[in-house]
């Protein structure tokens, strides 16, 4: 099967400095719950990858960061290999990162890698597309990196989400991270946050 030419394009106009500012953004992301960061303009990248999944994988994806598609992606996972090096897989527990299916399904999520007790920040981030971060129903946000507590509205999380971050977080300090991605915007949920709907 040819490959799109999107593939060869797309890519970290500077690699150094763009890396670093989209690093920037990621661990403000992660460091507040619930906010909200654009990423858009960085990076192009094949679907099912939007402006922010793409940026995201470009900066911090590398040869030692296996990739993960629920959804069929091969000009998207030949962008990867091209600009970053990282190689994809066919098992989710393996996975540094996840690239999930708009609505996927929680109880699959059990597969993918949370870490041991002697090495917790070996577990996988999941890239969750949603249709929309600030027009849906209102989640309140709490715990680490939220002075009191962070409302986040998304549209098209999966069934099921908010128990499946509940049951994550009582995990911790095992448990997967979740950025939910709308687009060139992106929000993050690391294990620490208490999810409750509004």
């Amino acid at each position: 099967m040819a490959l799109s030419q999107a593939v060869y394009e797309g890519g970290l106009a500077d690699p150094v400095f763009g890396s670093q500012s989209i690093f920037r953004h990621v661990m403000d992301a992660f460091a507040h719950p619930g906010r909200t960061v654009n990423l858009g303009g960085m990076a192009d990248a094949p679907a099912p990858l939007t402006e922010a999944s793409a940026a995201f994988l470009a900066a911090l994806a590398d040869y030692d960061t296996p990739v993960w598609f629920e959804a069929e992606a091969v000009d998207a996972n030949a962008w990867l290999a091209f600009h970053t090096g990282a190689a994809g897989t066919r098992e989710a527990s393996d996975a540094a990162f996840a690239v999930l299916a708009p609505r996927s399904r929680v109880d699959g999520w059990s597969q993918f890698a949370i870490g041991t007790s002697s090495y917790p920040d070996r577990s996988a981030t999941l890239l969750l597309p949603v249709d929309s971060l600030t027009s849906g129903a209102s989640l309140r946000l709490s715990g680490p990196g939220i002075e009191t507590t962070e409302t986040l509205a998304p549209i098209g999380l999966p069934d099921g989400f908010v128990a499946a971050m509940g049951a994550n977080r009582a995990l911790f300090p095992l448990g997967f991270d979740v950025l939910l991605i709308c687009g060139a915007q992106a929000a993050a949920l690391p294990r620490t946050t208490r999810i409750m709907e509004a």
